[in-house]
C-alpha cells in the first residue's frame, strides 16, 4: 500500500516545480514583451521627431518666402526709390564739392605761384582765395599797372572763371 503522505509530498514537489517553471516562462514572456514595447516606443519617438523636423522645415520655407516678398515690396516701394535718389544726389553733390574744393586749392596754389614769379608783385603780400573758380586777390599793389597785371596773371591760370581784384594801390 502506498503511503498517502508520500504521495502528497511528491505531488507538492511536482506542483512547486511546475509553478517555478510557469513563473520562469511568464517572466521570459514579460521581458520579451517589454523589449518589444521599448522598441516600439523608440520607433514611435523617431517617427515623431522626423515629422517635427519636416514641419519645421516647411514653416522655415514659408517664413523665408514671406520675408523675401516683404523685402521685395519694401525695396520697390516709392518711398525707398525716393530715398535712394536723394542719397544718390547727395553723394553726387558731395563728390562735386570735393572736386571743387580740390580744384579751388589747386587754382589758389597756381595763382600764388604765378604772382610770385612777377618781380614787382613777388615783393608784396597778396592774399589769394578761390571759391568755385572765382579768385579773389587782396592786399597791397605797388601801383595801378601792377594791380592790373596781377588780375591778368590770375585770369591766365587754368580753371579760373573770374577774378575779383581787391588789391589796393599803395606806393612805397
Amino acid at each position: 500500500m502506498t503511503n498517502p503522505n508520500r504521495t502528497f509530498e511528491g505531488m507538492r514537489g511536482r506542483s512547486a516545480l511546475l509553478l517555478a517553471t510557469c513563473a520562469l516562462a511568464l517572466a521570459a514572456c514579460t521581458d520579451r514583451a517589454g523589449n518589444e514595447s521599448a522598441s516600439g516606443q523608440l520607433d514611435s519617438a523617431a517617427d515623431k521627431t522626423e515629422q517635427a523636423t519636416v514641419a519645421a522645415a516647411r514653416k522655415a520655407a514659408e517664413l523665408a518666402e514671406v520675408a523675401r516678398d516683404k523685402t521685395k515690396a519694401y525695396v520697390t516701394s516709392p518711398e525707398v526709390k525716393e530715398d535712394a535718389a536723394a542719397v544718390k544726389n547727395a553723394l553726387k553733390n558731395l563728390g562735386t564739392a570735393a572736386v571743387s574744393t580740390t580744384d579751388d586749392a589747386a587754382i589758389t596754389l597756381s595763382v600764388s605761384s604765378a604772382l610770385a614769379k612777377d618781380p614787382e608783385l613777388s615783393a608784396t603780400r597778396i592774399d589769394v582765395e578761390t571759391k568755385a573758380g572765382t579768385v579773389r586777390l587782396a592786399g597791397p599793389a605797388p601801383n595801378a599797372a601792377a594791380k592790373a597785371r596781377a588780375g591778368d596773371i590770375a585770369k591766365a591760370v587754368n580753371g579760373v572763371a573770374t577774378v575779383d581784384n581787391q588789391l589796393v594801390v599803395s606806393p612805397g
